[in-house]
């Protein structure tokens, strides 16, 4: 049986491998990041919540925002 996806906090790098896993964490960081940059609407709903370029971890609201945005990895 397949795991459910839980919404929790998760580490900025964690999250990011979960996306991509068949690349290097730094990688995968970077990427996340670029697709959070580039959307129009992510970038400010994470802004809303708190969300600063640098953060380690994301919060549980933020995983919503992300998993709204670009779907569960």
């Amino acid at each position: 049986m397949e795991e459910k996806f839980k919404i929790k906090s998760y580490g900025y790098g964690e999250l990011a491998q979960m996306y991509f896993p068949n690349i290097s964490k730094k990688s995968a960081s970077a990427q996340l990041r670029r697709w959070i940059t580039e959307s129009e609407t992510a970038l400010p709903r994470l802004k809303k919540l708190g969300y600063k370029s640098g953060i380690r971890l994301f919060t549980p609201a933020h995983v919503r925002v992300i998993i709204d945005e670009f779907g569960e990895p």
